[in-house]
């Protein structure tokens, strides 16, 4: 049995695409996917199949399968639970002494960014916040409000060519907890 955690975008933002989370246990139960999990409502899921296979093969089953129920595209990015630890343990800010947990987040990228991308993605002033791209992953530690930083989904994927979703740190704790107990 292999554990994956799907972390969906943009769904129940404003009181747009709307998706219960039990409604999206269903989906994925109707997909074959076991012991499934969800937390909070923006759309992250953790789920155990029988076999391991390609993540890109699962996300966009479950996409199109978002796509047939509710009528709108939802991106969805999947980490198996061994890259999830692989993240936990690999964020760069935490290593610093002055970190605060509450500036953290995680971009996670559908795919691995093209160098000549992340070198124009370097060209921009993203101060005050900073960032970290390790493999398909963007660690963030935003200096100042969240909302008035520069280091959104939209510019990364602008930039990067790849599709993105974002989480805070607190989130990618839980959801890290919850793989260990699951």
């Amino acid at each position: 049995m292999t554990t994956y955690i799907s972390v969906l975008r943009g769904i129940n933002v404003g009181g747009k695409r709307k998706i219960l989370m039990a409604d999206l246990k269903k989906l994925y139960l109707s997909l074959g996917f076991q012991n499934i999990t969800t937390y909070i409502q923006s759309g992250n899921v953790i789920f155990d199949y029988p076999t391991s296979t390609d993540n890109e093969n699962f996300e966009n089953n479950i996409q199109e399968a978002i796509l047939q129920l509710y009528g709108f595209d939802v991106p969805v990015i999947i980490r198996k639970s061994e890259e999830l630890q692989q993240i936990f343990n690999s964020n760069p800010f935490i290593k610093t002494e002055d970190f605060d947990i509450n500036k953290l987040h995680l971009t996670f990228l559908k795919k691995k960014p093209e160098k000549e991308n992340i070198d124009g993605l370097a060209l921009i002033d993203t101060s005050p916040g900073k960032y970290q791209i390790i493999d398909k992953d963007i660690y963030i530690y935003c200096n100042g409000r969240t909302i008035d930083s520069k280091l959104t989904n939209k510019l990364f994927e602008n930039k990067l060519k790849v599709r993105a979703t974002n989480r805070n740190w607190n989130t990618v704790t839980k959801l890290h907890e919850l793989i260990i107990n699951q």
